[in-house]
């Protein structure tokens, strides 16, 4: 099904694994901790209006109002749809990827957003990919999206979930069994008879976390499923249905019996942790976090909903549900679910990602928090000394009201709890009214941006040299996250679209002196191992590094957002040959590189002088990459078209 969707929208290049293709995107998403760059984007890029089918800008995350200054960065964003003629979700419409696969989702399309995440959208059959801000904006503009050509990896599933456990623990298995890198230059593509049980939402969660293996994208077939789920939003027109023809083959396979899976939870701070809930059994509890992107749809809600009914949530635990989306909180309150959240001792939050991102429900240090989110990286709640546990929403329920992690058979076996079967209504409360259309030509093009305070130009980018001397200002281990290199939460997440403000936070979380050591210090290097860069999309990290002179980035691996990240915004990154060489490089020691103009685009390996010795490295930029490095990046590189 992977290459049908392909083979669709290939524009260039031939679909080999490793090979770099060039897609038609049909649709786009934004949200508003990247979206404000985005539209930055395509001021910079001089576009008129939007060329494709759908492209649709989401306010989820920056949406507590603290000051002023997520209040201008949604009144620039809603001027700049207006200006270039996308969708608008108002504030506390609804997280993007339940949003948009309630509303605008349609099976077989392709779909590129500035939102890691954004390969939920698979659940319905689509070819959804997380990239940087950058290229949705030339996707935007109409211009195809580049990426090499990844493997498919089919995951066929058999046998039926067995009960209180649930599609959170069917992606929590993965990651059991293959850890946060186990689907980089993948495409994960679930197929086999198990699938007749999972509902599309119940995909949608599954595909959601694809993420935090790193893969491409995750896919799913457009069939009956697919088909009830449009028709229950009342979008049942836009079914097709897009399956694996009988036979396919794949160039990775795995298989998951599902009837064999039990609870498990993914133990701080890594979602690749993963253990069996049991295991883990007793540990205390202190806050219990229901709703996100990972966990959005109404029979999550429901289940805990149906849990806790009757019953009062632990005194030691602090228990917050976050709806996802508008529509889905109608739903609760139409079915009764409510109510017994409300009575057990829940606190409503509006619709939004809201903790997941850091924006509030902050933890106390220390203090164990369970989530129905898709990530615990250190320090991405918005607490530095942070303990993140990942689980279902059964399993979060069960330990809300116990006060302890616990295994919700346990829970069911105590209190003679038999599994609770859920009524959903066959038809969802639409409700488009939060959702402002895309304004006709003529008016949209005397639509002037608003700019508050907060909002600043972006950076002016020089050509990159030929020959650098840079100090190594990092030397760093496995899995760096992007939350590390440019973090979320309430205090930094206001200034993501005043570059110059947010770069004050720059690997603060790693070492506090590297925003004002690297200004003092001007062109530099960092290095690190394996997996640099992987979690969210956010193209901040590559901004205000460079911003603040990061000119070369050499790591055992790289993420595959990030490492595109990099080359559009001028930085060079390059792959050690030899992993062990990592270890000989400190701090304080200067790296040398010599006629990169002539070597890039010649070969792939350069050499690295360093204190009287060398090591070499490689790099896997196509030859379009390396015309875009050293350009100076991307928006530089089209300026020169122009």
């Amino acid at each position: 099904m992977t290459r049908k969707l392909i083979d669709d929208h290939l524009l260039h290049g031939e679909a080999v694994a490793g090979e770099e293709i060039a897609l038609r995107i049909d649709q786009t998403l934004t949200q508003d901790a990247t979206g404000t760059l985005v539209m930055q984007e395509l001021e910079a890029i001089g576009l008129d209006r939007a060329r494709t089918d759908v492209s649709v800008q989401y306010v989820d995350h920056n949406l507590l109002q603290a000051d002023e200054r997520n209040a201008e960065d949604h009144e620039f964003l809603r001027s700049a749809a207006r200006r270039y003629g996308l969708w608008y979700s108002k504030p506390g419409n609804g997280v993007s990827h339940p949003t948009h696969m309630q509303r605008f989702g349609v099976p077989g399309a392709t779909l590129a957003g500035s939102d890691s995440h954004t390969c939920a959208a698979g659940s319905l059959g689509m070819l959804a990919i997380g990239v940087g801000g950058l290229d949705v904006a030339q996707a935007i503009a109409g211009e195809p999206l580049h990426l090499r050509m990844p493997h498919v990896w089919g995951v066929r599933l058999v046998g039926e979930l067995p009960e209180w456990v649930s599609a959170k623990d069917v992606v929590l298995e993965m990651l059991r069994r293959h850890g946060v890198g186990g689907g980089v230059d993948r495409v994960i593509e679930y197929h086999g008879p198990g699938l007749a049980g999972l509902t599309a939402m119940d995909r949608h969660v599954i595909a959601n976390m694809g993420a935090e293996l790193g893969a491409t994208t995750t896919v799913f077939p457009a069939d009956d499923a697919v088909r009830d789920f449009l028709r229950v939003e009342d979008r049942e027109e836009d079914f097709r249905e897009v399956t694996a023809d009988a036979g396919a083959s794949y160039d990775v396979i795995d298989e998951i019996d599902l009837s064999a899976l039990e609870p498990l939870i993914a133990r701080p701070s890594s979602p690749g942790n993963v253990v069996a809930v049991r295991e883990c059994a007793g540990e205390p509890v202190h806050q219990v976090v229901v709703g996100s992107s990972a966990n959005p749809g109404l029979r999550d809600f429901a289940i805990v909903a149906a849990m806790v009914d009757g019953r009062q949530t632990s005194d030691t635990v602090s228990f917050d549900v976050n709806p996802t989306s508008r529509q889905i909180l109608q739903d609760m309150m139409r079915m009764g679910a409510t109510f017994p959240l409300i009575a057990a001792g829940a606190r409503m939050h509006q619709s939004g990602c809201l903790g997941c991102i850091g924006m509030g429900q902050a933890p106390a240090a220390g203090h164990n928090s369970l989530r129905t989110f898709p990530r615990n990286f250190p320090g991405r709640s918005g607490t530095a000394d942070d303990a993140v546990w990942l689980c279902s929403p059964e399993t979060a329920a069960a330990s809300a009201l116990t006060g302890v992690i616990t295994d919700p058979r346990d829970f069911a076996r105590d209190n003679d709890l038999a599994y609770p079967v859920l009524e959903l209504p066959a038809r969802a409360s639409v409700n488009t009214s939060m959702l402002v259309a895309p304004l006709p030509a003529e008016e949209a093009a005397t639509v002037e941006l608003v700019k508050g305070p907060n909002i600043s130009s972006l950076p002016e980018l020089e050509p990159f040299p030929d020959a650098l001397e840079l100090p190594v200002l990092l030397v760093m281990g496995d899995d760096v996250s992007t939350d590390e290199i440019s973090p979320a939460g309430a205090r930094a997440l206001p200034y993501r679209s005043n570059i110059p403000k947010l770069a004050d936070f720059t690997f603060t979380r790693i070492d506090a002196d590297y925003p004002s050591c690297a200004r003092e210090t001007g062109p530099h290097a960092v290095v690190a191992g394996r997996n640099y860069g992987q979690g969210s999309s956010r193209e901040h990290a590559a901004i205000t590094p460079r911003h603040l002179g990061l000119a070369v980035v050499i790591a055992r691996s790289f993420a595959r957002i990030h490492w595109q990240n990099l080359v559009n915004f001028g930085v060079l990154p390059l792959t050690f040959t030899d992993a062990a060489d990592l270890d000989a490089i400190h701090p304080g020691d200067v790296l040398q590189l010599r006629d990169l103009h002539a070597t890039l685009p010649a070969s792939t390996e350069l050499a690295v002088a360093c204190d009287g010795s060398s090591f070499t490295v490689t790099h896997r930029l196509s030859p379009r990459q390396v015309e875009t490095l050293l350009a100076g990046g991307r928006i530089r590189e089209l300026a020169q078209q122009r």
